[in-house]
């Protein structure tokens, strides 16, 4: 059985070689030659090539926007029900206060640490996800994302 990694704040970031590595870079290289080949006389055929490669490029990136934006709302509902469980009574109120970016941010907060990081989130109005990932001490991995 494959041994896995600990995850941190410096390793959780994911890359999915087939999509990072090939696919995004083929429809770049793909997209610089249909605009390079323009040089060579502009046709119909020749700009319609271009626009074709560019909308393929931006379809790459779009699929994998929308991936992560059904993944941010996911993240949210886990975190609000987290939250609701974890939260001293007083502060469970203040569950809508958090924003997407800041939910994400706590995601990795083990259990004990949520409450006290989530009131310095608040109270210090921390909205940056790197800044609130870079405050957590016990890391929670997430082996799951898109």
């Amino acid at each position: 059985m494959e041994k896995i990694k600990a995850q941190n704040f410096k390793n959780h970031a994911r890359l999915v070689p087939a999509f990072h590595f090939f696919v995004l870079p083929v429809f770049l290289i793909n997209l610089i030659y249909a605009l390079v080949r323009l040089k060579d006389g502009v046709t119909f055929f020749s700009v319609w090539n271009a626009v074709l490669a560019f909308t393929l490029f931006l379809f790459a990136g779009l699929a994998r926007t929308f991936a992560l934006t059904v993944q941010d709302r996911v993240i949210r509902l886990e975190m609000q029900i987290r939250l609701e469980r974890l939260l001293a009574p007083e502060l469970r109120p203040r569950i809508g206060e958090f924003t997407v970016n800041q939910l994400v941010g706590l995601r990795f907060a083990g259990d004990d640490e949520l409450p006290v990081l989530a009131l310095q989130v608040l109270n210090e109005n921390l909205t940056s996800r790197k800044i609130i990932k870079q405050r957590v001490k016990d890391w929670r991995p997430d082996f799951l994302r898109a």
